[in-house]
């Protein structure tokens, strides 16, 4: 810090004395610029609704299609087996249709693969079902 010292012929008693402030605002703007850069770093740019873990009763109506995937990756439509992805796809094509278009719901074995559950979702983008759910279980309350 400097200090301004007036002429000496006004003597001894008339010493000016100010605080430079020029340092003190350099070190403000550059806090002022690095707040600017690293806000929007923290924020995101897209809004995002994200969910939220809850328990959420299904009702299970009569027209919902199950597709299960047991832990070898092998597909049923209900309790039968489905041999291929391609009979999968003609069983989803021949629902697909219907008005309203009825909800796959997939069942999936944890042990499973994700290339069995991949196949039914595939299945269903090949037939054009619109609406699919995955059938969990709640965690166990402790």
């Amino acid at each position: 810090m400097a200090m301004n010292l007036g002429p000496a012929a006004e003597g001894e008693d008339a010493v000016l004395s100010t605080i430079n402030t020029t340092p003190l605002v350099d070190v403000m703007l550059v806090l002022l610029i690095i707040f600017l850069i690293t806000i929007p770093v923290v924020t995101t740019s897209i809004p995002v609704a994200l969910p939220k873990e809850r328990v959420e009763v299904r009702e299970t109506k009569p027209e919902n299609i199950i597709i299960s995937v047991d832990k070898d990756s092998h597909i049923f439509w209900y309790d039968s087996r489905v041999d291929s992805v391609d009979a999968l796809v003609e069983k989803l094509k021949k629902v697909a249709h219907l008005q309203p278009q009825p909800e796959v719901q997939v069942r999936g074995d944890m042990a499973a693969r994700y290339e069995g559950v991949g196949k039914v979702l595939l299945a269903c983008q090949r037939a054009g079902i619109t609406k699919v759910a995955f059938i969990t279980e709640p965690p166990a309350l402790n």
